[in-house]
């Protein structure tokens, strides 16, 4: 993995400068899109804070079961430009177009386009915190593991209410009662297996191996803080894949910083992800680590 990592990087940083930054544009409501590699669907808009001096910078990506979503469904929260925080939001390759691990490499690509380029687009890279969202969760988590591997760790990490293992996901569901709402992620044709090219359910080490859990099960480092937040009554994702996200970032390194709460009541995403309680608490977790 580490070599595929760093071809990745490199990857990454050649798209970047094949895309150049003649490629993206200043638009009236302060939002710049980039794009960071050939394929139409490898761009990223940035929305930045009024001022000049680089900035800390939240990267967001989206959700979609991995093969549907746009950065656009992604809401660009005042609060975080009010505080001095750069939003970007990222596509990437769908699993209708390109299997795994063109997703992960897209979000890293994107990621060392910014670190690459961070001054010209008044951004600090260094002070970096990735945020998904179900799909979106798995992929900024993947790559917040690559970047861990190569000795450059984000600043934090928000996962909210993503698959985790795909191996585990029919059996957390059955554990919690529950039957899942787009079938068993074991089928050929489920979203997980789509992405991977092959039947989840026919070769789950593979499966493990491809996710976070499988990652952290083999990583020994020091870690970012992690904010993690599950709905209690998802019927797609059971929130019981959130907390082996947890066990294993703590297994991983046991002194990391989790805030890991479930949400009562909640579904998969929702109002209640965007409303207080939870969007107080996110944008507090997000302020404090880019202090």
């Amino acid at each position: 993995m580490p070599g595929l990592i760093r071809r990745t990087l490199l990857v990454g940083g050649a798209a970047a400068a094949a895309g150049g930054l003649a490629l993206w544009r200043w638009r009236p409501e302060r939002a710049a899109e980039v794009v960071y590699g050939p394929d139409p669907s490898q761009v990223m808009d940035i929305t930045r804070p009024r001022g000049t001096a680089p900035v800390p910078v939240l990267v967001m990506i989206h959700g979609g079961a991995f093969r549907t979503g746009d950065k656009a469904d992604l809401p660009v929260w005042p609060e975080y430009l009010d505080s001095g925080i750069a939003v970007v939001r990222v596509n990437y390759r769908l699993s209708g177009t390109a299997r795994w691990p063109a997703q992960g490499d897209d979000c890293l690509a994107a990621v060392v386009h910014l670190q690459r380029h961070g001054d010209q687009l008044g951004i600090a890279p260094s002070r970096m915190v990735l945020l998904g969202q179900s799909a979106g969760a798995f992929l900024a988590v993947s790559t917040a593991l690559s970047l861990v591997e190569v000795g450059l760790p984000p600043k934090g990490v928000v996962s909210l209410y993503g698959p985790m293992d795909f191996s585990t996901m029919d059996r957390d569901m059955a554990t919690l009662g529950r039957t899942p709402a787009m079938g068993s992620a074991d089928a050929a044709d489920s979203p997980e297996s789509q992405l991977l090219g092959y039947a989840v359910g026919e070769n789950r080490p593979k499966a493990r191996a491809a996710g976070p859990i499988g990652r952290l099960d083999r990583l020994r480092e020091p870690l970012p803080p992690l904010f993690i937040r599950h709905g209690d009554a998802d019927p797609l994702v059971a929130d019981l894949q959130s907390k082996r996200l947890r066990e294993a970032w703590i297994a991983a390194d046991p002194d990391a910083r989790i805030d890991y709460r479930l949400v009562p009541g909640a579904g998969h995403g929702g109002n209640l992800f965007e409303t207080d309680p939870v969007r107080g608490e996110l944008v507090s977790f997000v302020r404090s680590v880019l202090a």
